[in-house]
């Protein structure tokens, strides 16, 4: 199989100013850009922006998977909305990373099979199935959050001592996009 790596972002609270777009533009001349999207598929070679700073500067959400096993989803949401030390309990191990600029916390979610993808799924669809869990968050849904903190729990790479953070209400029913955000995190 050839290499595949996909990358989708997506504008949803204010979108892309032609300054913005052109910016994106100097970074990758293939790229699918539109006032709210960045859509590009690789085959060979790499994206050459950084999605941190992308994130921090233009984009709520980006979705990236490879076919040898990376899954990366980034969610950017209003610091005042969910502050980061709501979020710090559950970013103790290696799928969720988190930190704040002046206006956002930017959430990473991440996980890599050291076995390479053996159901790998092309990226197209995902971030539509997981952009839901956004408006959960801004609705102080944390339930996302403490099934990546279980996720790094169930690949043993949390700290045997640490404790367990708060668990949301409604873990026993959980919602499409919740169950699709398992399938992706591979739990």
């Amino acid at each position: 199989m050839s290499e595949y790596q996909y990358y989708e972002f997506q504008a949803i609270d204010r979108p892309l100013d032609a300054r913005a777009m052109a910016a994106l533009r100097a970074i990758t001349s293939r790229a699918r850009i539109t006032p709210t999207s960045l859509v590009n598929v690789y085959h060979f070679g790499d994206f050459k922006g950084d999605p941190d700073q992308l994130m921090e500067k233009y984009f709520d959400a980006h979705l990236y998977v490879a076919n040898w096993g990376s899954r990366r989803l980034m969610l950017r949401l209003p610091a005042k909305s969910l502050p980061l030390a709501s979020v710090e309990p559950y970013a103790s191990t290696e799928v969720l990373r988190a930190w704040a600029t002046k206006e956002h916390v930017i959430l990473d979610f991440n996980s890599d099979s050291e076995d390479g993808d053996e159901d790998f799924e092309e990226g197209e669809g995902w971030l539509a199935s997981l952009l839901p869990l956004r408006a959960d968050l801004l609705a102080g849904d944390l339930r996302c959050l403490y099934l990546a903190w279980l996720t790094g729990i169930e690949y043993s790479e949390a700290d045997d001592d640490e404790s367990e953070p708060p668990v949301p209400p409604g873990l026993g029913q959980l919602s499409a996009p919740l169950r699709s955000f398992l399938d992706f995190l591979r739990l």
